[in-house]
C-alpha cells in the first residue's frame, strides 16, 4: 500500500490571509450581535417618534380644513359671511 501524505507548508501569504479572515469575522460577530440587541431597545424610541409623527400630520391637516373653511366664509360660500372693516362706510 503506497499512502500519498503529502505535507503543505503554510506560506506567509496563506497564514495572513487566514489571520485577516480570522480577524474580520472576529469583528463582524460582535457588531452583528450587538445591532440586533439595538434594533430592540430602539421601538420605544420608534414608537414615539411615529405617534409624534401623526399628530405633526393630524395638526396640519386641521389647519389645513380650518384655512379652507375660513376662505369660504369669506367668498361667501359659508354659512354666515364675516363682516370686515368697522361699519362706518360713507356712502
Amino acid at each position: 500500500m503506497t499512502e500519498n501524505n503529502q505535507h503543505e507548508q503554510i506560506t506567509r501569504r496563506k497564514a495572513f490571509s487566514l489571520f485577516g479572515l480570522s480577524a474580520a469575522f472576529g469583528l463582524a460577530l460582535p457588531v452583528t450581535l450587538s445591532a440586533l440587541s439595538d434594533s430592540e431597545a430602539q421601538t420605544a424610541g420608534m414608537e414615539r417618534r411615529q405617534d409624534r409623527r401623526e399628530g405633526r400630520h393630524d395638526r396640519r391637516e386641521d389647519r389645513r380644513d380650518n384655512r379652507q373653511d375660513r376662505r369660504e366664509t369669506r367668498r361667501g360660500g359659508g354659512s354666515k359671511p364675516e363682516t370686515t372693516g368697522s361699519g362706518t362706510d360713507k356712502k
